[in-house]
């Protein structure tokens, strides 16, 4: 007898045929899902921090660290080293320029100072020896030469009275002759000694000036060995106070020692460090501004140092206007130093966003204040309290500006 076979309802294939359907409508939906909202993450309201964009004026400055310095600094190097003998002042004294610190003692230096004046009398001697001989070489040529004249003379008016007797035939033609031979060599030796004077008042001349400027250089040789020598009490060069002194009564100390220095601090500069990223940016002229006993103080930047150390460069500044009253040598001042002028900009405030994102992108809060979505931005300026906004954002909307190293893996924030 026949049986009937009941059919199976859940077959082999329509299991397989199910399942493919199943896992297709799970894509569609996740698929759905990702292209409505993208990756979202529920966070709680106390633990971010929000903000609101803001359209305002900006300034574009660092903030710097400065050290308060006297306004010049004079350091005592010794141009010639020698052993204490006497100590005038302790470190800490104010002094008046000119006032005496300390005194050495240099025999060799003193050695060399009694030399240099003794050549340079014998010097001087010999000059005036050398003058006093020419001049009275040139009185005795002189003196010949007034004899000569007076021969000259004499000889001429003998010539004249014998032409006339001669033509007259009174007197010989020899004696004649010999007359005027006689006028012709008085003239030739007066032509003589006169050339001979001449040649030697240049020479006297040439003497005396070549004499006088060798005893001029011989005079400040001596003033410098007798100014090294009177540098061997070192006295202060500028109004001050002797902030450091490196001596005592019995040292021996060389050529170059620094033995102290001195500070002006009738008024004051800052220096500041600055990091070298911003070297191109930093000029001459450039003001900051800093605290101090509620008050808020100007400077400017006087000098650049382009020198670069360990990623870090310096520049001195002055104050604009009056110091601060009780401001001390050391001090340290924290001062925003302005990179530009001030101008309006859309704003956003500074936060630990910065850091994850590089300004490139940021959560934004909606109408509800329930939701915040990721948006695309882009940065400009910056000072630590704002980043100034180019794209994406507008005044009135509000961002989340704190952290964003645990949510930047996702593009919608739940807020809670």
């Amino acid at each position: 007898m026949d049986r009937i076979i009941e059919k199976k309802k859940w077959t082999r294939n329509k299991i397989i045929g199910l399942s493919g359907a199943a896992a297709f409508l799970v894509i569609l939906i996740y698929i759905f899902i990702s292209g409505s909202g993208g990756s979202k993450l529920n966070v709680a309201r106390d633990r971010i921090s929000i903000s609101e964009v803001v359209n305002a004026p900006f300034r574009e400055y660092i903030p710097v660290t400065g050290t308060v310095e006297p306004i010049q600094t004079f350091y005592l190097d010794l141009p010639d080293g020698g052993k204490v003998i006497s100590k005038f002042v302790e470190e800490g004294t104010m002094l008046r320029a000119g006032d005496p610190i300390i005194k050495l003692d240099n025999p060799n230096l003193s050695l060399q100072v009694m030399s240099t004046q003794s050549s340079f009398l014998q010097a001087e001697s010999v000059e005036r020896q050398t003058k006093l001989n020419f001049e009275q070489n040139l009185l005795s040529k002189q003196n010949q030469l007034l004899d000569l004249n007076l021969n000259l003379i004499n000889q001429k008016r003998i010539y004249n009275n014998n032409k006339i007797l001669f033509e007259k035939g009174l007197i010989s033609k020899n004696e004649y002759d010999q007359s005027a031979e006689k006028y012709q060599t008085y003239i030739e030796s007066r032509n003589l000694m006169m050339e001979a004077l001449r040649r030697d008042s240049l020479t006297l001349k040439q003497l005396v000036v070549k004499g006088e400027s060798s005893l001029e250089m011989s005079k400040r040789y001596l003033s410098l060995v007798e100014e090294q020598l009177a540098n061997l009490t070192v006295k202060a060069p500028i109004k001050g106070q002797l902030t450091s002194l490196n001596a005592e009564i019995g040292q021996s100390v060389g050529t170059g020692f620094r033995l102290g220095q001195i500070d002006n601090i009738d008024s004051f500069k800052v220096r500041i460090e600055i990091d070298e990223h911003y070297i191109a940016r930093i000029n001459p002229g450039q003001q900051g501004d800093f605290d101090f006993g509620g008050k808020t103080y100007s400077l400017v930047i006087k000098t650049v140092y382009p020198q670069v150390t360990n990623g870090r460069f310096y520049a001195d500044m002055m104050f604009a206007g009056e110091a601060p009253k009780g401001i001390r040598r050391g001090q340290s001042l924290h001062i925003k130093l302005q990179l530009g002028g001030l101008s309006e900009a859309i704003l956003v405030e500074s936060g630990g966003f910065y850091s994850t994102t590089g300004g490139q992108w940021i959560f934004v809060i909606d109408n509800s204040g329930n939701l915040a979505e990721r948006r695309s931005i882009k940065i400009g300026r910056q000072n630590p309290q704002y980043y100034e906004v180019l794209e994406g954002l507008k005044p009135g909307e509000k961002v989340i500006t704190s952290s964003y190293d645990n949510y930047k893996d996702y593009d919608i924030l739940i807020i809670e």
